[in-house]
């Protein structure tokens, strides 16, 4: 299996501590545009709110827009550079102590927390405009390599089968818990749905055969 490449920055390094100026203004600018775009869209739906609407609350001209974000999706779909920061963290803490389920449904859960402002919405969107669940899929992908190769380094011999399988079955878990998720429903009745797909995807994977 091919490993994920090392990310440039130290681990645990403060983003703040490596950026400079310019790139704090433009990640604020990024925020601005996306916490307007996702009012909005909140308020009104994905189909009835415009890229031009959003450039237009957000103070930016349409062509700064897409400076910032390819398509309308990306809005609700891109990553904050501290979401990847704070993911990475996540899988720095080895839980050398845990089996891997339950270290696997540790960073799941902490993988939810992270998008919580943003899931509720995106369920709802997912109703509204089935066809958004690609570019929902294309934001899990990019978390992909990440986890493989965190689950290679757990697994005996970093053997790629059992790594895919256990990648997939983890994937598979959580999407069904976005799926059977009601966004009206409590965020802790989210998570708790995560742990119980978890658990009971991982039952049968706990002691795989040698």
């Amino acid at each position: 299996m091919t490993r994920a490449g090392k990310s440039s920055l130290p681990e645990r390094c403060p983003l703040s501590a490596v950026m400079g100026l310019r790139e704090r203004k433009k990640l604020e600018a990024w925020r601005t545009i996306r916490s307007t775009a996702l009012a909005l869209i909140s308020e009104r739906g994905f189909d009835a709110v415009s890229v031009e609407d959003i450039a237009a609350a957000s103070g930016v001209s349409r062509t700064t827009f897409f400076s910032y974000f390819p398509s309308k999706e990306a809005v609700v779909f891109d990553l904050d550079p501290l979401e990847v920061q704070h993911w990475r963290d996540l899988l720095a803490d080895p839980r050398a102590d845990l089996p891997l389920w339950e270290a696997l449904t540790d960073v799941s859960l902490g993988l939810a927390r992270l998008l919580a402002e943003r899931l509720p919405l995106q369920k709802r969107l997912f109703e509204q405009s089935p066809e958004l669940c690609t570019s929902s899929r294309n934001t899990c992908d990019a978390f992909g390599p990440d986890l493989k190769e965190w689950i290679s380094r757990r697994t005996p011999d970093g053997d790629s089968l059992r790594t895919t399988l256990v990648y997939n079955t983890a994937f598979a878990a959580f999407t069904t818990a976005i799926e059977a998720w009601d966004p009206d429903d409590s965020f802790e009745h989210f998570l708790e749905l995560v742990r119980d797909c978890l658990r009971w995807a991982g039952a049968g994977l706990a002691h795989p055969v040698s």
